[in-house]
């Protein structure tokens, strides 16, 4: 029983429509669903990724009235979207310029060639090269050519002060592996362990910095709210009996209907999610007109003229 990789990751917005126009028409990606937060109904919940809506690409927002984030430990610093080589990165440089978003050179980071970004709320992304490994689902009416769009997500990277407690329950709880490490530059250096799950690669990585001199950080728009990752649907119930044997402090089952999850605290106070592949996106709707309308779960439905009279349109 193992995690195959990052199923999706949450963020909070506090600008829906702006938020909207960024992921879509300047990064390309595909709004494969429009329904709202489960547990605040007040608020949209926007899931972004490829053309065929595949767990492991979606980048997600919650829509709240708040101010920025103040950046620290104990948090998600950057999350990787991942592309296929470096004629793809050096089309993202350029059409990150011609959109006015300023943007690293390309590098290396941890042997990968990487360029470094924010979103106009200060989310900051990476687009990372996977090689061009594994399938990719392009989106046919993304403004961004099928063969430089972005492919999926990964690696996330995260900042704990302490790596002791946090290494523990990645590898005893979370059963991800321990990987390498390496020194990632900045006014300081910061090293870096990579835990790996499933296959590996970058699409099943997490990437802890240690920062002991750095601050909690605030939570408030461009942070993220939690990192889901990915298991098939047999292995839910053996999951929560997991955390369960650990005595761990956890959500218990949760049904999102596109998908079930498990929700626990890692000992840095960072928020992981298990997520299941199924049933996917298309539950309540076409693929092919996924994102089109307000979607909401069987559970919402009947209260639908009330929760669309407290959204603002996109």
């Amino acid at each position: 029983m193992q995690l195959h990789g990052i199923h999706h990751l949450t963020a909070v917005t506090a600008d829906a429509s702006g938020n909207h126009d960024f992921y879509t028409r300047v990064l390309g990606m595909r709004l494969v669903k429009k329904t709202v937060n489960q547990d605040d109904t007040s608020a949209y919940h926007l899931f972004y990724a490829d053309g065929e809506a595949s767990p492991g690409t979606d980048l997600t927002f919650f829509d709240w009235p708040v101010e920025r984030e103040t950046r620290g430990t104990h948090s998600v610093t950057r999350t990787g979207l991942r592309v296929a080589g470096r004629e793809a990165l050096e089309h993202w440089a350029a059409r990150l310029a011609e959109h006015g978003v300023a943007a690293q050179p390309v590098r290396s980071v941890d042997g990968r060639l990487t360029l470094e970004f924010e979103d106009p709320e200060g989310q900051r992304l990476a687009l990372v090269d996977d090689g061009g490994a594994g399938p990719a689902h392009p989106w046919m009416r993304s403004p961004v050519p099928a063969a430089m769009q972005i492919r999926g997500l990964g690696p996330i990277t995260m900042s704990v002060p302490d790596l002791r407690r946090t290494d523990a329950f990645a590898t005893e709880v979370m059963a991800m592996r321990r990987g390498r490490t390496y020194e990632a530059l900045g006014p300081a250096p910061v090293q870096v362990q990579v835990y790996e799950m499933g296959e590996g690669g970058p699409s099943a990585e997490l990437h802890v910095r240690v920062e002991p001199h750095l601050a909690p950080h605030r939570p408030g728009a461009g942070s993220v709210h939690h990192v889901a990752f990915r298991i098939p649907d047999e292995d839910y119930g053996a999951w929560a009996d997991r955390f369960n044997q650990f005595r761990l402090r956890s959500s218990g089952p949760v049904d999102r209907y596109y998908f079930r999850s498990l929700y626990v605290r890692e000992p840095g106070g960072i928020l992981f999610e298990i997520a299941t592949d199924g049933p996917g996106f298309d539950a309540d709707e076409p693929r092919e007109a996924l994102g089109e309308r307000l979607a909401l779960p069987p559970f919402l439905e009947s209260r639908r003229a009330e929760i669309e009279a407290g959204l603002k349109p996109l």
